[in-house]
């Protein structure tokens, strides 16, 4: 973060370099501040009023968890005020509509008024005479500034400027407010009972912030949906929500990969809403933020790894189940200090202070973006599913779970199907494909044929086979092509050979075309049949020995 004093206004300018919202260094003719030159994206907008409505998070909070400027938290919330908008948002209130409530008014909004920048050395010199107090200092700066800031702005300022004096800063964890997540450095083999691989388990650690109430468990890795999964199961374990979960920073968690809207994954983002929790990473090489999940790994590492280092296990399950033994007897051991044991405290502090836990786990679900082809289908793992026409060659974000595939445009779902099995298999839906869908595409029944043509015959013919025995004719236009863009690498002459070889040995799909020019069956002699061949059932799915010769 990077921040810039003008001591001509006294106005402390804070930008990011992720942020969407950018400011001019000028000042409008009338003393205020112009707006941003561009606008924070919906998506973020709606997880900016959840977390101040719902969550009751402060501005500071939601741009760190977010990962934009405060100031443009604040903005935020203003356009919202402005718009009347209450949360939570009505579920037909689209992205598009959302968007022209929050900036139809754009001038509207009159910003922040120039106000002189109070002398804080001199402040924080003052405050160390015996009896002065903040109070009493606002009170001076009030009488010489009558239309200063007010008292609790004035107290976020200085405080602001004291933490630029020194890099440390204690914290404290208010009952039920954080719990603290992160892999431990250490793994733990594990043996596989029918090959004999080892294979090392990561250990994933949550700590309540007021009791250090302790959780762990095994996983095979620190992947994504081993991370929520942990989080699922933390959860349960502490028996409610904390207000604030807070990562290390772990890349599968936080999404570093685009510079210009950097933030949570996705799917940690869900998690965070159907808990009705704020996500608050730690900052970068900042171990200070992370000072009570780096003691609850190291006890973790000492009293329960250590334990199991002499011990052989032969699943997760057996793993998990000795770690939850240890962590039992860790939460019930009396801590040397206080005296009293993680659980008491835990029972007395956090567990009150916690929110209910949904009806429902959360279900874990992956997102991805995903550009609908020219057969209105988009590819999710081999299997292929429908979205209505007029989406051709338009991105979407695909949300999968383990049992449906729902398919959105700008937070819009156009399309949800069950997860089908089967690669280079199609779910469709019949009123996603009209007739008249030829309109909407540069590829066509004709064109395709009329390009295969120009090939030779057996390439037609083959082309013809493919998009007949569809039951969309749409569905064979990804084969087909696939097919006539062989020709580029293997040459027109072997292409026709290759098709007419298929045709013969009943093959109709391009991986078939493509095996046959690759291990250049092409160009050998077709087999002569034999009487016991010419017996053999005719059908696309049988392709007998004529086809490995």
């Amino acid at each position: 973060m990077v921040s810039t004093r003008r001591a001509n206004v006294g106005i402390v300018w804070v930008s990011t370099p992720g942020d969407y919202a950018t400011f001019n260094s000028n000042h409008t003719p009338d003393g205020t501040v112009p707006m941003p030159a561009e606008r924070v994206s919906m998506r973020r907008v709606r997880e900016i009023l959840r977390l101040k409505y719902e969550c009751g998070a402060t501005e500071r909070a939601i741009a760190r968890s977010i990962g934009i400027a405060r100031s443009t938290v604040a903005l935020t919330v203003e356009r919202a005020a402005a718009a009347k908008l209450s949360w939570p948002l009505p579920a037909t209130l689209t992205e598009r509509v959302l968007e022209a409530m929050l900036y139809a008014s754009a001038g509207a909004l009159q910003g922040l008024r120039r106000k002189a920048e109070p002398d804080w050395t001199h402040v924080h010199r003052e405050l160390r005479r015996p009896g002065v107090t903040l109070m009493l200092l606002w009170e001076e700066y009030r009488a010489s500034e009558p239309g200063g800031y007010s008292y609790s702005r004035w107290c976020e300022l200085y405080r602001a400027w004291e933490g630029r004096l020194s890099p440390t800063m204690r914290q404290s964890h208010p009952a039920g407010e954080r719990m603290f997540v992160d892999y431990a450095g250490q793994t733990v083999e594990l043996i596989d009972g029918r090959s004999g691989e080892i294979r090392q388990a990561q250990i994933f650690v949550a700590v309540m912030g007021a009791s250090s109430y302790t959780y762990a468990e095994a996983s095979w890795t620190q992947s994504l949906p081993d991370w929520i999964g942990s989080h699922v199961r933390a959860l349960a374990f502490m028996g409610g929500v904390p207000a604030q979960l807070v990562p290390d920073n772990p890349k599968v968690g936080v999404d570093r990969a685009n510079w210009y809207e950097p933030g949570l994954n996705r799917t940690y983002l869900e998690l965070a809403t159907h808990y009705r929790t704020a996500i608050l990473p730690t900052r970068p090489r900042k171990p200070r933020d992370k000072a009570k999940v780096e003691v609850g790994v190291l006890v973790v590492e000492r009293w329960i790894l250590a334990r199991l280092r002499n011990r052989r296990f032969f699943s997760l399950a057996e793993l998990n189940q000795a770690i939850a033994e240890l962590v039992a007897d860790l939460n019930t051991r009396p801590m040397r200090r206080l005296g009293v044991s993680r659980r008491d405290l835990f029972l007395e502090l956090d567990s009150p202070a916690l929110k209910p836990l949904p009806d429902e786990p959360f279900e874990y679900a992956e997102w991805r973006v995903r550009r609908v082809g020219l057969d209105y289908h988009v590819d999710i793992d081999g299997h292929y599913y429908s979205v209505p026409h007029r989406l051709i060659r338009e991105q979407l974000d695909a949300r999968i779970t383990a049992h449906t595939i729902e398919l959105f445009r700008k937070g819009e779902r156009v399309a949800v199907h069950l997860r089908g099995t089967g690669r280079g298999r199609h779910t469709t839906v019949p009123e996603h494909m009209p007739s008249s869908h030829r309109r909407y595409a540069e590829w066509t029944i004709e064109r395709i044929l009329r390009d295969a043509g120009a090939i030779g015959p057996s390439a037609a013919k083959l082309a013809a086979l493919i998009l007949e025995t569809r039951p969309h004719p749409e569905q064979g236009y990804r084969a087909c092509l696939g097919i006539l863009r062989l020709a580029r690498q293997y040459g027109v002459d072997r292409l026709e050979a290759a098709c007419d070889r298929g045709l013969d040995i009943g093959a109709r799909s391009y991986g078939s075309i493509q095996s046959i020019l690759k291990h250049g069956l092409d160009r050998r002699p077709p087999p002569q049949p034999t009487a016991q061949r010419q017996l053999l059932l005719d059908h696309p799915n049988i392709r007998g020995p004529r086809y490995y010769h």
